[in-house]
Parts: C-alpha cells; sequence; structure tokens
C-alpha cells in the first residue's frame, strides 16, 4: 500500500509541475517550453517574453496553485468535521460573507452616494471580501463556544448564508447596471488579477492556512471515530474546532477574497483523494489533495484560457461530474 501511494504521490508532483510550465507557456501570445524555462531560470531570452512568463503567466499559475491546494484542505477539513461528505469549505457562509463584503462595496455604497475612491477605493474589493468573511468566521467561532453540537453550528452557517444571500439579492435589485455588471464579474471568479503585491499577502495567510491544518492532522483521524470517542482520547474539542475554523477561512476565506468564489474544487477534490489512495488518513489525505487540487486548478486555468470562460465555470464543469460519480460509485464516502 505504501508503496502504491508514493508512486502516486510522484505521478501527481509531475503532473503539477508539466501543468505549471504549460500555464507558462499557453496563452494570448504562445511561448515554447524553451522560452519559459529559459525565463524561469534566467537564461537567455527576449524581453517581451520575459515579462509576459515572469510578470504576468507565472503570478496567474501560483495563484492557481495555491487555490487549489488552499480549497482542497478546507475541504477536507469540512467534511471531516461535519462527518459530511457534502460538507464543502464555503459550508460556514465563509463565501456568503465574502459576497456580502463584495456586494456592500460594489452595489451598497453607490445607493447612498458614495464612490469607490478615496479611503473607500483603498479598501478594494478583494479588502472588502476579507472583511466580511472574516466578519462571519468570528460570529460562527463566538456561537461554537456556545454550541457544542457541530450539527446546530452547520445549520446556522447555513441559515446565515441564506440571510447574507437574501441581503445581496435586495442589493442586485437596487443597483444600477454598471455596478451590477462589476458584481456578478466578481461572482464569475478570476486567478488573473492577482498582483504580485497581493500574493505577497496571500501566499503568507494561506500558509498559516496549511500549518493549522497540519497540526490537526491527528485531531482529525480521530474525528472520524466520533466526537465521543476523540473526546475520550484527551483531544480539546473546543480548540480543535477553532482552529479547523480559523484554519478553513485563511484558507477559503482569502482566495475568495482575491479571486472570487471558485466553487466545487474543496467540495470534489478530498472525494478523488479517498478513492486513488483508498485511505481516511489525514496524513496521506492531506497532502494527496493538495497536490490533486493543484493539479485541477492548473488544468482549469488552461482550459478557462482554451475556451475563454470564467474559472469558476470550468471548475464547476469538472467538479460536478466528479462529485455524482463518486457518491453513485461508493455511498461510504466517509467511512
Amino acid at each position: 500500500m505504501q508503496r502504491r501511494h508514493n508512486i502516486l504521490f510522484i505521478v501527481l508532483a509531475a503532473l503539477v509541475i508539466a501543468l505549471f510550465v504549460c500555464d507558462l507557456a499557453v496563452g494570448t501570445v504562445s511561448l515554447s517550453l524553451g522560452d519559459v524555462l529559459s525565463a524561469l531560470c534566467g537564461g537567455d531570452t527576449d524581453e517581451m517574453s520575459r515579462r509576459i512568463i515572469i510578470d504576468i503567466r507565472l503570478t496567474k499559475a501560483i495563484m492557481a496553485l495555491a487555490a487549489g491546494i488552499a480549497l482542497s484542505i478546507s475541504g477536507l477539513q469540512m467534511q471531516t468535521l461535519f462527518r459530511n461528505p457534502m460538507a464543502g469549505p464555503y459550508v460556514l457562509g465563509v463565501s456568503a460573507g465574502a459576497s456580502f463584503g463584495v456586494a456592500l462595496f460594489l452595489l451598497g455604497a453607490p445607493l447612498i452616494g458614495l464612490s469607490a475612491s478615496g479611503a473607500l477605493g483603498t479598501l478594494g474589493t478583494a479588502g472588502a471580501a476579507w472583511i466580511g468573511a472574516a466578519a462571519v468566521l468570528m460570529l460562527i467561532i463566538a456561537l461554537s463556544r456556545r454550541i457544542k453540537d457541530i450539527m446546530v453550528i452547520l445549520i446556522l452557517g447555513m441559515m446565515l448564508s441564506s440571510a447574507l444571500g437574501a441581503i445581496v439579492e435586495i442589493l442586485q435589485y437596487l443597483s444600477d447596471e454598471q455596478s451590477l455588471k462589476s458584481f456578478v464579474v466578481w461572482t464569475m471568479g478570476s486567478l488573473g488579477d492577482v498582483t504580485r503585491a497581493q500574493l505577497a499577502i496571500i501566499l503568507p495567510l494561506i500558509t498559516v492556512g496549511i500549518a493549522l491544518s497540519i497540526a490537526t492532522v491527528k485531531p482529525l483521524n480521530t474525528l472520524l471515530l466520533g466526537e465521543t470517542y476523540a473526546r475520550t482520547s484527551g483531544i480539546n474539542l473546543p480548540r480543535t474546532r477553532r482552529a479547523i475554523l480559523l484554519s478553513t477561512t485563511l484558507l477559503a476565506g482569502t482566495i475568495t477574497a482575491f479571486c472570487g468564489p471558485v466553487g466545487f474544487v474543496g467540495l470534489a477534490v478530498p472525494h478523488v483523494a479517498r478513492m486513488l489512495f483508498r485511505t481516511a488518513d489525514h496524513r496521506t489525505l492531506l497532502p494527496a489533495s493538495a497536490l490533486i487540487g493543484g493539479v485541477m486548478l492548473l488544468f482549469g486555468d488552461l482550459l478557462s484560457k482554451a475556451l475563454l470562460l470564467p474559472i469558476n465555470t470550468i471548475t464547476a464543469l469538472m467538479g460536478i461530474p466528479i462529485v455524482v460519480y463518486i457518491v453513485l460509485r461508493n455511498r461510504n464516502l466517509m467511512q
């Protein structure tokens, strides 16, 4: 079994590297793999090709890889925490909070006579989305301290998402055409709007989220046997929940803030990891999900360029068939 896992990890890592390099070569201006490797290694290449690869495509490819890793890990954590194979990284309202923040920024501000310029403009769409996601997280963590039943927290998160969604719809109904178009474009998701300066903020936040997820691997494995068993095993459940919730928000919230809601990656990838590696051990599933998520987003970015479609559309088209197939193939996904 271990030999099989090692082979799978090597294949997935090779796929990530190959797709990463291809993502740098493919675009409006086609470049050879030689140009890409030369630019990455500081070799002799023309200035225009170097700027396209280093200044534009490299940032987008790193963002695609980071998004795939972050969303997949957060999805794995949510499915284990709630013991629900249909749980995803946005189940607690992180996406709804981000959407609410962006809606207030793009749709609400013009309604009260404010414009997205000056002090308000420095906040930006990403800042508004992050504040919205963080606000929802703080509310959920506060509720988790009072409520011991994790399923009640799940239901409250879903209700909160519905409430915020209703407010967003009201803002959409009252908004002008230009503001509404800006918001709709954000909901489609984009990996190409992230700048190098923003990437310097995103990567440390995701790194902290991944570190927290690694720290909770043992509690996650214990939670597979139920909360009662975890409690008798000495696991501090309230602290574990807060760590997982914080990790999920750092991972999914950061990606949503800067890239928009990228759906179905966190839902589908953990199932693919379980199917390929045939294990429920998070020591294996965590890196496996990260690699598979990277493969999915890099491949999705290539399709997005080829078909000229938003990344959210591509991930939905890729993720929905995967989830349907796996659910029909194996109904005991969490066992």
